[in-house]
């Protein structure tokens, strides 16, 4: 039961709701500009681009004043601003493991005579359009996870365990990008629809949100550890080109820690069994 709904019966309550909203304002946007054929390079373009990464905000913030009364709605902005969330020690997690599983995967690739990484493609937009910085490294994935793990996760696992939850986030989260490889600049249009690093990109999502999920439940529902891991994921890919065979590698390592995730913390809440972390705490503030 969700004791901080204004109607935990009311259809907008759903979390099917909050995605059919994030993705519709999300892709009307992404379509437009993907038939427009405005290129990120225009400086319309970063703009337009932040709007529609806004969609998974807006549905959420959106919801919550409509579902949440005032603790539902405290308990939302808090998760987003405290850092005292956030273990000491999880930092290390948030700021080292994306760079980690990128610099192995280029390892790999190095010694199995690939060229392993280069500086990647978007750097020099970067100074061409430097409002695309910002949009790419900390704006968009700020706007995406005050949906995904600020609003949508939570809901999720009221119904169905940890590792279910993610599963289902992780795939409707890679069908969400689908348009941004349609639109002329982005890092998704790079990679080119149908291609090897079109797929290895859509399936490398799923671990990924494994490591959101483990990092959101092992920080008091952090939304802003979601944001911080998010914006370092988005960095180090941006920054750092790794080759089309090195991203396979990354992608097996993804699963492979992720499987280690689950096997260690467990796939029901993916949390430390001790006294601080008790899993029968974890939905104790939104749910039961």
């Amino acid at each position: 039961m969700n004791t901080n709904s204004k109607s935990s019966g009311s259809k907008l309550s759903s979390v099917w709701v909050y995605f059919v909203l994030a993705f519709g304002v999300s892709w009307l946007i992404e379509i437009a500009l993907a038939l427009s054929g405005i290129d990120m390079k225009a400086a319309s373009g970063p703009v337009l681009l932040s709007l529609a990464a806004a969609g998974p905000a807006i549905a959420a913030v959106g919801l919550t004043y409509l579902t949440q009364d005032k603790m539902g709605r405290r308990d939302y902005w808090q998760r987003i601003i405290d850092i005292r969330r956030i273990s000491a020690g999880w930092y290390l997690v948030i700021f080292l493991l994306p760079a980690s599983l990128f610099g192995l995967a280029a390892l790999l690739d190095f010694l199995s005579g690939g060229r392993g990484w280069t500086f990647g493609a978007q750097v020099g937009q970067f100074s061409a359009n430097p409002f695309y910085l910002i949009i790419i490294a900390f704006l968009a994935p700020t706007l995406e996870e005050f949906g995904w793990r600020g609003y949508a996760l939570d809901r999720l696992q009221w119904r169905w365990s940890a590792l279910v939850s993610s599963l289902i986030l992780g795939i409707l989260w890679a069908l969400w990008h689908l348009p941004l490889f349609f639109i002329k600049g982005t890092y998704q249009y790079s990679l080119g629809v149908g291609s090897l690093a079109f797929w290895t990109f859509m399936i490398s999502v799923i671990p990924i949100t494994i490591f959101f999920t483990w990092i959101f439940n092992n920080n008091s529902r952090s939304t802003l550890a979601a944001i911080l891991f998010h914006i370092m994921i988005d960095c180090t890919g941006e920054v750092f080109s790794i080759t089309e065979r090195a991203y396979s590698y990354f992608v097996v390592l993804t699963f492979v820690a992720a499987i280690a995730i689950i096997i260690i913390h467990g796939s029901r809440t993916m949390r430390r069994q001790d006294k601080d972390n008790n899993p029968s705490t974890l939905l104790s503030t939104n749910g039961c």
